[in-house]
């Protein structure tokens, strides 16, 4: 949508973070010796603190780099981040881990979502950030260790092309198990969560976002995979791309998941190594 020179259009974006309180043997189980994984509660909720404020600093910065893109077509973009946890009574837990971590270069809005399914939890943030005045909506966790900035940056100018064009619709990044890592669309889009999470028919998540998607004619913006870590397999693929993003960062990302990398590194977990394969492809009728 284009605005006449004179008749700036103000936009306000909310990234909408979803978070626990990173109590040990509340989160991340699936690492730890509670389940199937090796550690220990504690140092899982260590690694999931550190996932956190990594994804909250990689946030930031993209935030900052957006601004400086702003476009010429008469549409002042800004951008907040809002946590939303659960239950309502961690959230002066959640809001206090920030305040005592020391000073975030932007003001950070604390709510909590509530609801009967994982569905109506993510309606009832969603409302909340409408509220709040957000003209555009992406949404994440915090256990993307594996997050960049052009995720980011990407995931809000996708949301920002369906603005500017008035096309209803909705923008989504896969991961890497038949769900979504993010997800997200614009005040005017006439979309829900429901039937997502909760699926009657055993669809997964991303299908069923699309699904949904297309049984209301609208737009899907397709964003590159990002992973999130749930299960120890997860967490040796992260710690690969921890390595990779941390060593690239300085080359164009501009931030990288350093509290991650000291944590996996402090555990001992940071140099992935596999069992040498010897199901190889036979290759000398090529190679000789």
């Amino acid at each position: 949508m284009r605005y006449p020179l004179g008749k700036m259009k103000t936009r306000k974006n909310i990234l909408l973070l979803f978070s626990k309180v990173p109590k040990p043997g509340l989160v991340k189980t699936r690492l730890t010796t509670l389940k199937d994984g090796i550690f220990s509660p504690e140092a899982a909720s260590v690694l999931y603190h550190c996932m956190l404020f990594d994804v909250v600093e990689t946030c930031m910065t993209a935030f900052s780099m957006l601004e400086d893109l702003q476009s010429s077509d008469g549409v002042e973009d800004s951008y907040q981040l809002m946590i939303s946890t659960a239950p309502v009574e961690d959230l002066p837990q959640m809001r206090a881990l920030f305040e005592d971590s020391g000073t975030w270069p932007r003001e950070i809005i604390f709510t909590s979502d509530a609801g009967a399914t994982f569905d109506e939890h993510y309606n009832d943030a969603f409302n909340k950030a409408w509220d709040a005045g957000a003209d555009c909506i992406l949404s994440m966790g915090a256990d993307m260790p594996a997050l960049t900035t052009h995720d980011v940056i990407g995931g809000f100018c996708a949301l920002h092309e369906l603005d500017d064009e008035d096309v209803p619709g909705i923008v989504l990044s896969p991961d890497q198990e038949m769900g979504v890592s993010i997800i997200g669309w614009n005040k005017e889009t006439a979309f829900s969560h429901d039937g997502v999470f909760y699926n009657e028919s055993g669809l997964t998540v991303l299908p069923a976002y699309i699904r949904k998607a297309k049984a209301a004619g609208l737009s899907v913006k397709y964003l590159p995979a990002v992973p999130d870590v749930d299960t120890m397999q997860d967490l040796m693929h992260a710690a690969t791309l921890v390595e990779a993003i941390s060593y690239c960062a300085p080359f164009g990302l501009g931030a990288k998941p350093y509290r991650t990398a000291k944590a996996l590194d402090e555990m001992g977990f940071s140099d992935i190594r596999v069992m040498p394969n010897g199901l190889l492809d036979p290759r000398s009728h090529i190679d000789s």
